[in-house]
């Protein structure tokens, strides 16, 4: 026997025809006039196939053969009705059929029906037979992808192309869920691949490779991560993907560090302190020998030579100090005017020898600032002193300026802005900028100065705002509150942060 079929159909006679088919067949045939009818007999009955025309002049049965297939969801239900319902049929009931066919019903149509729900009967049988072993590949699975998302680093899965196929939860977290995007552009936010990239050493030969990079998160923050690189192999063991681990190593690196990266630090300015003291020495004999003969312009090249090397080992033995020694922030009430004023002097001579037009904005209904004068002019001198430097670096344009505007932005902030039409900065550079011993002035810069004057500002409560253009030109926009601001800190702490 073919198995146990209910026929349900209002037109009994019909019904009785189909079922004198359905028996040369050698299948059980069941007959019910209708949906309410069947329902009574499946509680005695477990057929492997429901046929059924639901469409009864008052369209009482589609509910209940809907609850028909939900008592009996092994049986295969196979709509049959006239022509111009069957998309009224199949929008009701939807996959729960398993074939919808044509009234006058086409024995052809009938018997491939059959053979589709025999196969549906058949493929349910082998998947109730493999239950266990899905569940547990299923588990398998749950648990690989549990240990891959909770892993405490950050992973990802890339291509060829290097392009992120998988992620973590961690990676998700700091760096976005972006899929299909650059691994380099995620990381480094660069346009172009990385030189000397692992992803790409073990795509050339399989083997694993271990780095360290610096990368920047999605909010902006840098971390030092260590990353190892692993194959994935096909079936024909072919190398289709790699995956990335990285560990952020941030906080070990900071406490390692600090007391070696002073060590280079002064090895590094050793030379240039050298030479500046040489340069010293010339100048002072250039003032000897002007004052001895008596030569006024000898004299004042000398007198200039000596100052301007006297500033720049005065300056470079600050920035030493600041970053060795911890010291209390001294506040003080200064008016904002004279706290310009001295900027002033500073920069406008260093702007003047460069060509460089210095222009200021400063209200007049601006009062006093508490900060502490000597720290706060110092950051801003060197903010100021890196536009000049990108002015004069720039040889694209003829002419060159920086504009220094000074303005409220509420009631209990003021705001410095300095915009300069220099070489400007790309992502990278803006984002490692404040980055200690980092400097893109090669041998002429310390890599301190924009560190210290970063952390003198968050010291002080404030926030630095930086927007620049490659061959365009840069804004630093340098807010802190107008008086000493809640919740700071007195005395300034380890750089290393």
């Amino acid at each position: 026997m073919s198995g146990i079929i209910l026929i349900i159909d209002h037109d009994i006679q019909l019904a009785q025809a189909l079922a004198v088919y359905l028996e040369r067949k050698k299948f059980d045939v069941h007959l019910a006039e209708s949906a309410e009818e069947a329902l009574e007999m499946i509680k005695i009955l477990n057929p492997a196939i429901i046929l059924a025309d639901p469409n009864t002049p008052a369209d009482e049965n589609f509910s209940v053969l809907r609850q028909i297939k939900s008592l009996k969801p092994h049986s295969q239900l196979i709509i049959y009705s006239m022509p111009d319902v069957i998309e009224k049929n199949m929008d009701f009931f939807g996959t729960d059929a398993v074939d919808y066919i044509k009234k006058p019903v086409s024995s052809i149509e009938l018997d491939l029906s059959l053979k589709k729900a025999k196969k549906w009967q058949t493929l349910e049988r082998k998947v109730k037979n493999n239950s266990i072993k899905i569940k547990d590949l299923k588990n398998a699975q749950i648990l690989l992808q549990q240990l891959f998302d909770e892993v405490p680093c950050y992973i990802t899965v890339q291509d060829r192309n290097y392009r992120v196929t998988a992620t973590n939860h961690l990676f998700k977290r700091d760096f976005g869920h972006e899929i299909g995007e650059f691994c380099y552009k995620i990381y480094k936010h660069r346009t172009t691949p990385c030189t000397d990239c692992p992803v790409a050493a073990t795509f050339k030969d399989g083997k694993r490779y271990q780095t360290e990079e610096v990368v920047t998160s999605k909010s902006g923050e840098q971390y030092h991560v260590l990353t190892w690189t692993a194959p994935i192999r096909n079936e024909a063991n072919e190398i289709t993907q790699v995956m990335e681990m990285a560990t952020n190593i941030t906080q070990i690196r900071q406490l390692q560090d600090h007391l070696t990266s002073l060590g280079l630090m002064l090895g590094s300015m050793s030379h240039g302190i050298k030479g500046m003291l040489t340069a010293l020495d010339g100048g002072i004999y250039l003032l000897e020998t002007g004052i001895n003969r008596q030569d006024p312009d000898r004299t004042n090249r000398a007198f200039k030579q000596v100052q301007q090397m006297v500033e720049r080992i005065r300056k470079i033995v600050l920035d030493i100090l600041y970053f060795t020694k911890a010291r209390d922030l001294e506040y003080q009430k200064i008016d904002i005017k004279d706290l310009v004023g001295s900027i002033t002097d500073i920069i406008k001579p260093a702007a003047s020898s460069h060509n460089i037009v210095f222009n200021i904005a400063l209200p007049k209904s601006l009062g006093p600032i508490e900060v502490d004068p000597e720290r706060f002019q110092s950051a801003l001198v060197n903010f100021l002193e890196n536009a000049v430097d990108a002015c004069s670096s720039d040889t694209a344009k003829a002419k060159h300026h920086i504009n220094f505007d000074i303005f409220l932005k509420s009631s209990d902030q003021v705001c410095f802005r300095i915009k300069d039409n220099g070489m400007g900065m790309d992502r990278e550079t803006r984002e490692k900028m404040f980055t200690l011993f980092f400097s893109s002035k090669g041998s002429r810069g310390t890599g301190l100065g924009l560190f210290i004057a970063n952390h003198v500002i968050r010291q002080h409560g404030g926030s630095i705002k930086v927007e620049s253009e490659v061959k365009t030109g840069s804004i630093f926009e340098i807010c802190i509150p107008i008086n000493r601001a809640l919740g700071t800190t007195k005395k300034t702490l380890p750089l290393i942060s």
